[in-house]
């Protein structure tokens, strides 16, 4: 018997295994504003997780709008995005099963770093000091951060390789996305029709 194998799309998927274990933790905390200062050796291995591929994926999305450019560090990817890519910093993400909505990247509308991303440093160069900081609400922005980052990746990816992509949804429908525990707006996929 063969084995019929299509395109497999690495970050993508990487995503959905962390944002698997992120609705694991959801059954221990109660993702609400009163534990947002929670934070765990768990959460810390998903703020870690989360953040560092968050770097791989938005350097890439930086070569994408910009070949020329030298991206290495988050100030750099800022410069990038914000120029070629200004909607990025708008993105909001939700959590529809707590009713959270997260913009993990509003701070680079100020030209800063978000929270997120310098407790994830702190974290992983001096946790000693800094373990509290792998909290709940850190590791939500770093989640909602990598699934911007990776749709972006993914649409810059699609149209280059001209793919077709018209829209958004057009997006989230080549990486088989549906509305999940992490989601972007609801007009970025398709809808779904329940038969009856």
């Amino acid at each position: 018997m063969s084995i019929q194998e299509k395109k497999s799309y690495i970050h993508w998927n990487y995503f959905l295994a962390l944002e698997s274990d992120l609705a694991q933790v959801s059954r221990y905390i109660e993702f609400s504003e009163s534990n947002y200062r929670t934070y765990s050796i768990e959460l810390v291995r998903l703020l870690l997780a989360a953040s560092s591929e968050v770097d791989v994926v938005i350097k890439g999305v930086c070569k994408y709008l910009d070949q020329e450019a030298q991206a290495e560090n988050i100030n750099d990817y800022r410069a990038i995005i914000k120029r070629e890519l200004p909607e990025f910093t708008e993105e909001s993400v939700e959590i529809p099963r707590f009713n959270l909505t997260l913009q993990p990247w509003s701070k680079w509308q100020q030209n800063r770093s978000p929270r997120w991303w310098k407790s994830y440093n702190n974290v992983k160069h001096e946790r000693n000091e800094h373990f509290s900081e792998a909290n709940l609400k850190n590791t939500l922005n770093a989640m909602g951060g990598l699934l911007v980052s990776v749709f972006y990746y993914y649409k810059l990816k699609f149209i280059s390789e001209g793919e077709g992509i018209n829209d958004n949804r057009d997006v989230t429908s080549k990486l088989g996305a549906s509305l999940g525990f992490l989601t972007m707006r609801d007009d970025y996929y398709h809808a779904v029709l329940a038969l009856e």
